[in-house]
């Protein structure tokens, strides 16, 4: 997903596609001495304590939360949210067990996960991530389909998109660009996903997977 309510409305509707750059996927995490200890027990432990598990999110209607929502939808589980400031200090109350959960990109946990400072239950993604191959995938957890991804991509005016996609294709073509993509959590598209039409599809498809989610659950940004 884009940032699931701020979407780039301004950039998208003077600017036109040019290409998608690279993609993270969104864990499930918990803190370290959370009582389950995989996707099964935890949706037991919150069916069996509605509402009583806290769930880290940056701002209210933002990514974390929405697709905390998308996994109440999938699983009828309840508990609260609890919004903050940023990423650093949601995780950092994480790892300090004031908060109990969190669905956070890939990218912004996976030092943590690394280190053992807090669980991870599963990838929200079809198959499991390179960056972290001992975590399961949210099919083999036992909640096929439910997935999720922070996507970027760039606009730019019509006249210019032609030149900068190729730019964009041949500096992503470069072993040393993409190590330092997969250092940091972030994988790039497929060479047959590096057009302007891709991205404009993705886009559309974004859209039309995440606006009936947020509508039904009224959420609101800040």
């Amino acid at each position: 997903m884009p940032s699931p309510i701020r979407c780039r409305t301004t950039c998208c509707t003077t600017s036109s596609p040019s290409r998608l750059l690279a993609i993270t996927p969104q864990l499930i995490i918990a803190r370290k001495n959370f009582p389950a200890n995989n996707v099964k027990e935890l949706v037991e432990w919150l069916k069996a304590n509605p509402d009583k598990a806290s769930a880290a999110t940056v701002g209210a209607a933002g990514g974390a939360q929405v697709t905390a929502v998308y996994f109440q939808q999938a699983t009828g589980t309840r508990f609260a949210f609890v919004p903050y400031r940023g990423g650093a200090p949601a995780m950092q109350d994480l790892v300090a067990g004031q908060v109990d959960i969190m669905f956070d990109q890939a990218a912004n946990a996976i030092g943590q996960v690394r280190n053992g400072t807090i669980k991870s239950y599963a990838v929200l993604t079809k198959d499991r991530w390179s960056a972290l191959p001992d975590v399961p995938s949210i099919d083999e957890a036992g909640v096929p389909s439910l997935y999720v991804s922070y996507w970027h991509g760039l606009w730019a005016p019509k006249d210019i998109v032609a030149k900068l996609n190729a730019a964009v294709v041949n500096a992503l073509a470069d072993a040393t660009v993409r190590q330092r993509f997969a250092d940091i959590g972030q994988e790039v598209w497929p060479r047959d996903q590096q057009t302007p039409e891709a991205l404009a599809a993705h886009h559309k498809a974004e859209t039309e997977k995440w606006w009936p989610i947020i509508r039904a659950s009224n959420l609101k940004a800040e």
